[in-house]
């Protein structure tokens, strides 16, 4: 059986998770937050106090991490790293810049890489990330680029981090969120760009709702050539 994938890429703050969450959920296929899995490698780096731009410090870590992924009865992805559960924890601010750092290293997405398409190879998905439509998955059925302007990107992350008690300055969010699109775009491997058959989608003037139906629409025209 041949399965659908749906890449859905764009820089830092874009709302791709959340989309593409919600999107997976309507048309019953399987989410893959790949930042997460990116986001439990830069914990892992930062509890074992490892500098995450040295990429043979972050490959020789590699072999003794345990990274799971599984649906909790929230309906969220759930990330383990070595047995435990990590979900809240590679979602702080400083773990953003490590995930960032960790993911520029060639051994890094080499290692990631069969992960991300052994899941897509046996399930309907929808994928977020920052390369799936140019590397992890470049034959997917849907490519989407999502985008907005950065102050924009980073007034939705400076609501996010306030809701979940954890808040920052608009400022420095501002400021990381262009450090974090300065080096996803300058990295060496993989870097972020959107792919040439991918549909571009600006939601700086959209809501959720009106993302969410732009991208159905978007995926509803390319499913039914």
């Amino acid at each position: 059986m041949k399965t659908i994938s749906i890449a859905i890429d764009g820089p830092s703050g874009a709302g791709k998770s959340t989309l593409a969450k919600s999107i997976s959920k309507t048309l019953g296929y399987l989410y893959v937050d790949t930042g997460a899995i990116y986001r439990t490698i830069g914990y892992a780096a930062f509890s074992k106090g490892v500098d995450p731009k040295d990429g043979e410090a972050a490959a020789a870590l590699l072999p003794e991490l345990e990274i799971g992924l599984h649906y909790g009865k929230d309906g969220l992805q759930h990330m383990t790293l070595n047995g435990a559960d990590v979900t809240d924890q590679i979602r702080l601010p400083e773990i953003s810049l490590y995930a960032s750092a960790v993911s520029a290293h060639p051994a890094v997405r080499a290692h990631l890489l069969e992960m991300q398409r052994k899941l897509a190879r046996e399930n309907n998905v929808v994928m977020d990330g920052r390369d799936i439509g140019t590397v992890v998955l470049p034959d997917a059925t849907v490519k989407i680029f999502l985008t907005a302007s950065v102050e924009e990107r980073a007034m939705r992350r400076f609501r996010e981090l306030e809701q979940r008690g954890t808040p920052e300055s608009y400022e420095k969010v501002l400021e990381e969120m262009r450090q974090r699109d300065y080096n996803d775009s300058h990295r060496a491997a993989a870097p972020l760009k959107q792919a040439e058959d991918a549909v571009l989608l600006d939601t700086t003037e959209l809501d959720f709702q009106q993302s969410e139906e732009a991208i159905l629409r978007i995926i509803h025209e390319r499913t039914s050539r």
